[in-house]
């Protein structure tokens, strides 16, 4: 099965915050945190096109992935420093200022939010 494409989120969640005057090196980390739980709703719960929020305050980003699958995320380092994944929401945590999970009604919702500097 190949990965989704997630061209369409990273060019809604870049135009939104370009427009809002946010900073470039903000930005690339809001992509690659976005891209981090795109990939994570594809390989751990098997969504080729999870749900993704964006919300926009005046100084603050918050980004939403939900999928289907009601297990909640592992908070483990990779076993090894050769494992093939395991950082990726160590990296999502490390780029953002806040990040969690929510359980809904069918599935989960992980998120994560970014402050600008004025």
């Amino acid at each position: 099965m190949n990965p989704p494409d997630w061209t369409a989120a990273r060019l809604e969640l870049r135009d939104l915050l370009v427009g809002a005057g946010w900073p470039s090196d903000t930005i690339s980390d809001a992509e690659l945190a976005l891209h981090e739980l795109i990939a994570n709703a594809w390989l751990h719960a098997g969504n080729l096109a999870p749900f993704v929020v964006l919300t926009l305050r005046p100084n603050r980003l918050r980004v939403s992935v939900s999928d289907d699958s009601p297990d909640l995320l592992p908070d483990h380092p990779p076993s090894t420093l050769l494992s093939e994944s395991g950082r990726g929401l160590h990296l999502v945590r490390a780029l953002t200022h806040r990040f969690g999970t929510e359980l809904r009604k069918q599935g989960k919702s992980v998120w994560f939010e970014l402050d600008v500097v004025a």
